[in-house]
């Protein structure tokens, strides 16, 4: 899970019944198409829908929306390239000030034409104190944003920030639409405009999104003209309804997407990720409070067991939030599969001594506690399993639960969660969210509340270095410093599957962030797809 989450909710058995009648309402497979819809209409079934369309809460903040566009936006290698803007931005004062010109006659979906003014009520918005963005301190280094003339706009910053450029491929909002509305609670979320290349045309929630091609987009009319992403909660529904031709495309967990393997009519895709599975070790728990409890749990787990079995090798063992071939990950902490011994020192060292049911105790506390996973998410819950089965060795007990997130939210404080996070670019855009100590408890930033001064320290070095060894010196700094004091186990890093009618030219996938399916997935970029000939 994730914050900011677009993808929060978990659905029940109940919506994915509902999902299926509806979406099978549609009419029977016919040519190839999903639901016997047009040869111009994509129809994709994913787990997850947003909470919002409104970029002022934080939809589309990495990029890939197809409702509205960034300044920037990045190519199939994550190399950024103008959108909005004409160029890459201008930039001044030793990094302090970026100055982005507009592409001349954009126009919102609704006619009026994109301005200065809507780039700086968004960005104002979104830092706005009385906006429930919680991913607004991602945008933390801007300190004033201006408008210079219809076409010009001026950042400027409290410090120089690396990672600048990049955060600004979020999305831009119409003022004159979304400025009278409380960004909170307005109509915007659910009737966004935008420039992007889709118009939306309606939302079930819980069943399906549906979009039409903006025939007016600055970057040219889309061939697909009709999207819908129907939201199907459960795995096996979703690769059912994919073999019988309703859908045209799926995103699926290993096991289902190696279903399809010999089917000449489909095409796989995997893309590699920045997407890790761990487990929150909340600080306010007196078990998973204890630093030789969580390191010992580091220890045992045997990532690579779980990479094989679990993700059928479409992964990579996790050994801190970066991946192993990133450029920022510290080499030096990679271990071995697992450590059993080790894991039994550190805890009888710390006074955790071996019970007679096998379970170790301190201070007449058994070392126990409860994990949570969301229902219905197959992946996570093996992830879980194994994670117990691993502590159990260990004389660790893990008690594995599901839940929607409506149950498991209220317990994150106290309990363990099995969670999701990662983002592509520059790794600030994901440690300082998922480690800072000021955002613990932040909803679903920090959900460890993990609180490490040295660790605060590296991230606000990373953060705020222009000189790229400081900045790799303190990343390095900062996962050392996870292995000795870690707050979350950290599992595996997840290759993502997607599963395609081979229909279309022009269809590639890019290194993925957490956030996968409705807007990362090989329809990244899916106004630019060609009908095959």
């Amino acid at each position: 899970m994730t914050t900011r989450r677009i993808h929060r909710r978990a659905r029940g058995a109940a919506v994915v019944a509902a999902t299926a009648g509806v979406l099978a309402a549609c009419s029977a497979p016919s040519g190839g198409t999903a639901g016997g819809a047009a040869a111009d209409s994509v129809v994709i079934g994913v787990s997850t829908e947003p909470d919002t369309l409104s970029p002022l809460l934080g939809y589309g903040k990495d990029g890939n929306s197809k409702i509205f566009d960034g300044l920037l936006a990045r190519e199939a290698d994550l190399e950024l390239k103008p959108a909005l803007a004409k160029a890459l931005p201008e930039i001044g004062d030793g990094g302090r000030t970026y100055t982005y010109t507009l592409r001349d006659g954009v126009k919102f979906s609704d006619g009026e034409p994109l301005t200065a003014e809507d780039v700086v009520f968004t960005y104002r918005t979104v830092l706005d104190g009385r906006t429930n963005n919680t991913a607004k301190s991602e945008l933390d280094a801007i300190e004033k944003v201006r408008a210079d003339g219809d076409d010009k706009v001026v950042f400027t910053l409290k410090y120089p920030y690396a990672g600048f450029a990049a955060r600004t491929v979020l999305p831009i909002v119409p003022e004159h639409v979304a400025g009278d509305q409380d960004p909170n609670t307005g109509s915007f979320n659910t009737e966004p405009v935008g420039t992007g290349p889709y118009v939306l045309t309606g939302w079930s929630k819980g069943e399906k999104l549906t979009f039409k091609a903006n025939p007016d987009y600055w970057g040219g009319a889309p061939k697909v003209k009709k999207l819908t992403m129907a939201i199907i909660a459960d795995d096996d529904v979703r690769a059912t309804r994919l073999r019988s031709g309703d859908l045209d495309g799926a995103v699926l967990p290993p096991n289902l997407a190696a279903t399809f393997k010999d089917d000449d009519g489909r095409k796989t895709y995997r893309a590699t990720s920045y997407d890790f599975r761990a487990v929150t070790l909340p600080t306010g728990n007196p078990v998973t409070g204890d630093t030789a409890i969580r390191r010992a749990l580091d220890l045992a787990v045997d990532r690579e067991a779980m990479v094989d079995k679990i993700l059928d090798g479409a992964g990579r063992p996790a050994y801190g939030p970066l991946p192993l071939d990133d450029d920022w990950f510290a080499r030096d902490v990679a271990r071995d599969r697992d450590d059993l011994d080790e894991a039994g020192r550190v805890l009888d060292d710390a006074g955790w001594k071996p019970g007679k049911d096998g379970v170790r105790a301190k201070d007449g506390r058994r070392a126990s506690f409860t994990l949570y996973y969301p229902s219905g998410d197959k992946v996570r819950q093996d992830h879980a399993l194994a994670y117990a089965s691993d502590a159990k060795k260990a004389g660790i007990e893990v008690k594995v639960e599901s839940g929607t997130w409506e149950v498991i939210e209220p317990r994150m404080k106290s309990a363990a969660v099995l969670a999701g996070f990662g983002s592509t670019g520059d790794p600030d855009f994901g440690l300082y969210t998922l480690l800072h100590s000021s955002l613990a408890g932040d909803g679903f930033n920090n959900m460890a509340r993990y609180d490490n001064p040295a660790v605060d320290e590296a991230l606000e070095t990373g953060r705020r270095s222009q000189d790229p060894a400081d900045r790799k010196a303190a990343y390095d700094d900062l996962q050392r410093a996870l292995v000795k004091d870690p707050g979350y186990t950290f599992l595996t890093h997840i290759d993502h599957l997607y599963v395609l009618a081979d229909r279309w030219d022009g269809l590639t996938t890019q290194t993925e962030p957490h956030e996968h399916g409705f807007a990362s997935g090989p329809w990244w970029n899916v106004e630019d797809w060609q009908p095959k000939k």
